[in-house]
């Protein structure tokens, strides 16, 4: 059964991210999204106090008050639509993605940020001078801000737990002249509502396979799907684990995970010779001596396999295929993509903030 993260859970860690100190524990994507949100509150409340103090020398206390909260929520709106729309408009922007951002949660970002800046300026503003109106403003923002709340910190859990290398969306993987198949082949195993895709990417060294299998995985976390992120060699150790050997902090297992990325299975040019063939890989999973539990998993999870090139006259793709096919995988469900012929990606920064954020 697959994992999903419950309520428990979420209250652990909120927990692990309130009490303690970060100086040594390391820092987290909910303890960052956190402080995140605490500086796009204080970003209202201090310029709002700052306002107050200059506009109260000319009008009542309480208009002063009123009159500064304003004047900041509103210029936090300018600016918070100035950051969301200009990328959006603009043609040159929009045609340089292969994949487009998603724009629906980006835009579900900006108004969480904006309902963090709303409210630390009236928060200040009832603190330099009680209003009633500012009360019921105040409080109508946090009843809006639990649901946003809620979602982007379960979602930075579902971030955090695969171990990603990087931070890295899928609309900041850029190539020249990728076929519009290939797109689309990556766009369905994206859209796969069905357990056990398997898409193989190929590619020598610089070519961005990792960065693509991370930007593809990285999108289907934010869809809150339970991933995880590892090398070859680590999953050969992992074959032989227990889920119930698994540490308590560690919220799911590759077992229980329903997107899995298989990195540096082998290196690709220019290095020639396949570290690992399709052969010795089956051998590793099979070595699980109490049954066919390894084999049951990789049949039933969506798997992002990383490989080196894909040699034709050995005919890697067809072997590696062929592995899948053998321990049950169905011929449909089976996606290759080979990065070789294609240039460098490049991410691009436009929306960086949003994925910190």
């Amino acid at each position: 059964m697959k994992k999903v993260i419950t309520g428990k859970d979420i209250v652990r860690q909120l927990r692990a991210d309130l009490i303690g100190k970060d100086s040594y524990r390391g820092v987290t994507l909910t303890y960052t999204w956190l402080a995140n949100q605490f500086g796009h509150f204080s970003l209202g409340f201090i310029p709002t106090f700052v306002g107050f103090l200059i506009l109260k020398k000319y009008v009542t206390e309480e208009q002063a008050a009123l009159y500064a909260a304003g004047a900041v929520s509103l210029f936090w709106l300018a600016f918070e639509t100035f950051n969301f729309l200009g990328p959006l408009l603009s043609r040159k922007s929009r045609s340089a993605y292969v994949f487009q951002p998603a724009w629906g949660n980006i835009a579900f970002d900006t108004i969480t940020d904006l309902i963090y800046f709303w409210s630390g300026a009236l928060m200040a503003s009832i603190l330099c001078a009680y209003t009633t109106m500012a009360l019921v403003m105040l409080l109508i923002l946090t009843v809006m801000v639990l649901y946003p709340a809620y979602y982007w910190y379960l979602t930075k859990m579902y971030l955090q737990t695969p171990s990603y290398p990087f931070q890295f969306r899928l609309s900041q993987w850029s190539t020249e002249h990728i076929p519009d198949q290939q797109i689309a082949l990556i766009r369905r195993f994206l859209d796969n509502r069905d357990q056990g895709m398997h898409l193989f990417l190929f590619g020598p060294k610089r070519s961005g396979k990792t960065s693509l299998s991370v930007g593809i995985a990285t999108e289907l976390s934010i869809r809150h799907h339970t991933a995880v992120y590892t090398s070859a060699m680590k999953l050969y150790c992992m074959f032989f684990e227990h889920d119930d050997d698994t540490a308590a902090d560690v919220l799911w297992t590759w077992r229980k995970a329903s997107i899995l990325v298989i990195d540096d299975i082998n290196p690709g040019s220019p290095i020639k010779n396949d570290l690992i063939t399709p052969e010795q890989f089956l051998s590793f999973v099979d070595t699980f001596s109490t049954n066919d539990i390894n084999r049951t998993v990789l049949r039933q999870t969506n798997v992002i396999w990383v490989l080196g090139d894909d040699d034709v006259s050995r005919k890697l793709s067809e072997r590696w295929q062929d592995m899948l096919l053998s321990i049950g995988v169905e011929k449909e469900k089976l996606l290759s993509l080979n990065l070789q012929l294609y240039s460098q990606p490049a991410p691009k920064a436009e929306y960086d903030l949003h994925m910190q954020s």
